[in-house]
């Protein structure tokens, strides 16, 4: 053997992160199908013996001595011939005989390589498998690797693992060296080996990342209830308390939001809102849908349906910008939301309404009829008007109450159109 084989191994050790003990014996059985290839036959038993710096190895057939006729050659051998090998050899013994070839052929060291690559990728996937399995469900710090194209490699200490593109977040940027925390949701056996499910879109990214900035969290004081997340965007936290002295909200928040804001700089400036979480669920939904104002929530258990009425100016705000607010708060509470207009309300329902100390104005006798105003008859650009078309405000009644800040905040209206928008309305 090379002297500079020994220097492959150590290479192969260090950059797997593969136990010695492992190569050697992959070495071993490399050059024992080397030789039964170039030599000998499946049926014989080899040993082989490799030195403690890995410069030489012997190979060995082994056969059983046997008195009474050698039946097998591959696996026997007579008395007398193996007292040739040793003196002292009787039935039964097990003799070893040093059959290791002055030099192997290009064909047999072809397939001791062949036989390496594969049993050190079957070591190094259960190693692999060895060290993640326990850790489902916990947060890992990683760093990227190589970035092509919109595949993302981490580095997670021992092996490279690929980012999926819809675990990434949105509009995030990855380059090589850059350090980042993921959420290690699953590990999956498959016949290629385990498979780590890494993600940066989980909402168990959110809980750790929480559990690990706040001591209140981690120590189970503060404890939370549900996360409904939009990747990069915004976030939904229902947290609550296990001690009356501690504010659940503060804790999560920080002086001068100090703790929320780290959280925030991790998940590439995604929005988080925090929300006490209520057993009452008709004031968790309110809480959820925050900053919009209810009016009345009336909620159906069998149906898992909670109907939402809000005056019309506070429509948008409850639906949110593409539908997010309410699209959040509903996986939040783990129930489907419907905004509807108080206008809308059934008599059953404000009767519910009245129940529950609501005030209600019922119109006398027939109510009278209103006439809409559409939203093209502002003196608007056409692009805002079909902004707000896609938002389903098209009527100037239901935007009526916005402040140009709420209206600078629907998709495809910018803060010069929410100015615009709102001064058309008040000389509508």
């Amino acid at each position: 053997m090379q002297s500079h084989f020994l220097a492959a191994i150590n290479q192969l050790v260090a950059e797997k992160n593969l136990p010695k003990e492992i190569v050697f014996e992959t070495i071993e059985a490399a050059l024992k199908a080397a030789y039964r290839k170039d030599y000998g036959s499946k049926d014989q038993e080899l040993e082989v013996e490799l030195s403690d710096n890995g410069e030489n190895a012997t190979i060995y057939i082994v056969k059983e001595v046997v008195d009474d006729g050698v039946r097998n050659d591959d696996l026997e051998i007579s008395v007398e011939n193996a007292k040739k090998y040793k003196k002292s050899a009787k039935a039964g013994d097990m003799i070893k005989i040093d059959v290791t070839p002055l030099e192997y052929g290009r064909i047999a060291a072809q397939a001791a390589k062949q036989v390496i690559i594969q049993r050190l990728q079957e070591a190094e996937r259960t190693i692999m498998y060895e060290e993640f399995k326990d850790r489902e469900n916990e947060l890992l710090n990683a760093q990227i690797h190589r970035v092509q194209n919109e595949n993302v490699f981490v580095d997670l200490g021992k092996i490279i693992v690929e980012l999926p593109k819809d675990h990434q977040i949105r509009n995030e940027r990855y380059y090589a060296g850059q350090r980042i925390k993921l959420y290690l949701d699953k590990v999956i056996k498959t016949t290629k080996g385990p498979r780590l499910l890494i993600s940066r879109t989980h909402p168990g990214l959110v809980q750790k990342l929480l559990e690990l900035e706040i001591p209140e969290v981690s120590e189970g004081v503060v404890e939370i209830k549900s996360i409904a997340r939009d990747p990069g965007v915004r976030s939904k936290i229902a947290v609550a308390s296990n001690d009356e002295q501690i504010d659940p909200i503060g804790s999560c928040v920080g002086q001068k939001g100090v703790r929320i804001q780290s959280l925030m700089d991790e998940l590439n400036g995604e929005r988080i809102d925090v929300i006490k979480w209520d057993e009452n669920k008709v004031n968790f939904l309110k809480s959820a849908l925050a900053p919009a104002k209810i009016s009345f929530i009336d909620i159906d258990e069998e149906a898992n349906l909670a109907k939402v009425y809000v005056e019309e100016d506070q429509r948008p705000l409850a639906i949110g910008k593409s539908g997010q607010n309410v699209r959040l708060a509903s996986k939040l509470i783990g129930m489907e939301v419907d905004i509807l207009d108080v206008a809308d309300l059934s008599e059953e329902e404000r009767q519910k309404m009245v129940e529950a100390g609501i005030k209600v104005e019922t119109p006398e006798g027939e109510e009278p009829v209103v006439q809409e105003v559409t939203i093209e008859s502002l003196e608007i650009d056409q692009k805002y008007i079909d902004a707000l078309n896609e938002a389903n405000l098209n009527q100037v009644a239901q935007l009526k109450g916005l402040t140009a800040t709420d209206l600078a905040t629907i998709d495809g209206i910018d803060e010069e159109g929410g100015a615009a928008i709102h001064e058309a309305v008040k000389n509508a």
